[in-house]
């Protein structure tokens, strides 16, 4: 008796967007004429057609529990027009082709305590890393420290009152996928990692781990009589890159994890190039659950660029105008060796970056 044929996986990248449209987004496809934001969290867009959509922008937390998953998608039903949308940094979008349910969705919205807002210039909502929820190598809670910071800038979400818009990440460890951004709160391991031999052989690929690290101080040792690594802390600059492909190398540490503030970092094109961002705060304690340290310097940072920049000015901008030496004398925060970018410990002479070499 032959097998029954099993169906072949279907490859062809993401989905068609077109299905969940909304129907006036879907027949203006590439048809807009114009939009404008009558109030801040609102878009208003218009089609060469005349059709009108608008499209409310609520503040949500990155991880998101099925109940609120659900009380978003009921105020969608009953007070839009059951059409939604995520945007690249976690907001949700009711869209609506009837100006006169943007008023009862946004007091809806706001009563179930879902803040409107994140147009124009205004701060955005936090772009994170996973954190303890999922990442293999946190140092501290990413979603935690979005918490606490949001709590004091949320003002800042709901009205568009800053120079230019203002991009937010944090990062649970120095890797930082978190991405660049105007200002950035990233966590610092201090220590290297805490080897625990008796696990090494039989949880890690040692070349693997070898390899993993950008300075190349790790290299094979034999502990005890047991194959295991060891480190050159000379060498090692604390990333944690060993941590993810050999768990037994323990990089998190309670009380030596510090966090770090960076400033100035742009992924767009708009009216200047793409930028990384410069650490100008270090050593601040990781002091859970609210990390009071980290966010007085934040709010410092953030209240001194919305006062001195000029109209439109990005962070990046403001900073290259005035120069690093006013920022410093402005913002009231200390200089010190700590933020002066000497290290010279990569692997220039070995293929290991992604730049093309010949």
């Amino acid at each position: 008796m032959s097998q029954p044929q099993m169906r072949r996986a279907i490859e062809s990248g993401t989905p068609d967007n077109k299905a969940y449209l909304h129907p006036k987004l879907l027949k203006n496809y590439g048809n807009w004429k114009y939009h404008d934001r009558p109030r801040p969290g609102v878009l208003h867009h218009v089609s060469h057609d005349g059709d009108q959509v608008w499209s409310v922008r609520v503040g949500t937390q990155r991880q998101m529990d099925v109940w609120t998953v659900r009380k978003l998608c009921d105020i969608a039903d009953k007070f839009a027009e059951g059409r939604v949308r995520f945007t690249i940094r976690s907001n949700i979008e009711f869209i609506v082709g009837d100006e006169a349910k943007v008023a009862p969705l946004i007091a809806e919205l706001e009563k179930n305590g879902f803040p409107v807002g994140g147009t124009g210039n205004s701060v955005s909502m936090v772009a994170h890393t996973q954190g303890w929820l999922h990442c293999d190598i946190p140092g501290t809670d990413a979603s935690g420290v979005v918490k606490a910071m949001m709590d004091n800038l949320i003002e800042e979400f709901k009205h568009e009152e800053m120079p230019n818009r203002v991009r937010l990440s944090t990062s649970c460890c120095s890797i930082n996928c978190g991405g660049q951004a105007d200002l950035a709160v990233i966590v610092q391991y201090t220590k290297p990692p805490k080897i625990n031999h008796d696990l090494v052989a039989n949880v890690c690929e040692r070349p693997t781990v070898v390899a993993r690290c950008p300075v190349a101080a790790i290299r094979p040792a034999l502990v005890n009589g047991k194959p295991s690594l060891e480190v050159d802390e000379k060498k090692c600059m604390c990333c944690g890159a060993c941590f993810p492909p050999c768990p037994p190398m323990q990089i998190n540490d309670p009380e030596f994890n510090r966090l770090s503030i960076w400033v100035g970092g742009k992924n767009s094109n708009a009216r200047s190039k793409p930028a990384l961002m410069k650490m100008v705060a270090s050593g601040l304690p990781n002091n859970a659950p609210r990390w009071p340290e980290v966010n007085a310097v934040v709010k410092t940072i953030l209240m001194t660029y919305k006062a001195d920049a000029r109209p439109w000015e990005r962070m990046a901008d403001w900073i290259e105008r005035i120069g690093w030496p006013r920022f410093f004398e402005k913002t009231d925060l200390p200089f010190t060796k700590y933020l002066i970018d000497d290290w010279r410990g990569a692997r220039s002479n070995l293929n290991a970056s992604t730049h093309i070499r010949f």
